[in-house]
């Protein structure tokens, strides 16, 4: 979005070039940003995803090239702040340690809010084609726009998991399985040690010679 170094707005199409090029710097961070993405997946339907989405995104940096020419003007502009939020979030979680479905659902959600702002921004430059009788551009947008929600649809489904199929988030619930090797699971297993004195005390109380047995036998 614009800034303070942004060029001065006169009318609509100066809006509607700035959020094109606002567009593109986001494209291209996230072209950077998926193959890292997919290497942390841990799901291979997630990792399927992030690379087909990395391959959807090269073709809307095509689309919006195919604008910028239609419009005579370069795809330069300043940088996509709210975007390089987003990323800096998402280097977060793909450095994340800890249970692999937890960290494939963090994956999902961040996915999911650079969807969101992709789609609201496509779907105001689409508004702004209308407007300005760009119909070429605005037939591209839409376009891409609805790839955008069909990706944010197959995250959701990825997530939630259907009928017969868990989703990611449902694998997650448990968290972290705690392996044999682990100190946690040593600890619990010498808390209840086999021999404790507690159940030596019962089985002595039970013993083939206690009084108990001795005195039935005479009875």
């Amino acid at each position: 979005m614009a800034n303070e170094t942004s060029t001065p707005m006169h009318d609509l199409k100066d809006l509607y070039i700035e959020q094109l090029q606002d567009l593109y710097d986001a494209e291209t961070q996230i072209i950077s940003a998926l193959p890292k993405m997919e290497k942390a997946a841990s799901s291979p339907e997630l990792k399927k995803g992030f690379k087909l989405h990395l391959e959807q995104t090269q073709t809307h940096i095509k689309r919006l090239q195919e604008i910028f020419s239609g419009l005579g003007t370069s795809f330069k502009g300043v940088p996509c702040e709210a975007m390089k939020g987003l990323m800096k979030e998402g280097d977060a979680v793909i450095n994340m340690q800890g249970d692999p479905d937890v960290k494939d659902a963090a994956l999902i959600a961040t996915a999911q809010r650079v969807e969101h702002y992709e789609m609201a921004v496509y779907g105001t430059v689409r508004t702004f084609a209308e407007h300005l009788a760009e119909r070429d551009a605005r037939k591209l947008l839409q376009k891409t726009l609805d790839e955008e929600g069909e990706t944010d649809k197959k995250l959701t489904k990825l997530a939630e998991g259907s009928l017969f199929k868990n989703g990611i988030n449902a694998k997650a619930l448990n968290g972290d399985p705690i392996s044999a090797d682990s100190p946690a699971k040593k600890t619990r297993a010498d808390s209840s040690p086999a021999e404790s004195p507690v159940k030596k005390k019962r089985a002595d109380s039970a013993s083939a010679d206690s009084p108990l047995k001795k005195t039935r036998v005479k009875a």
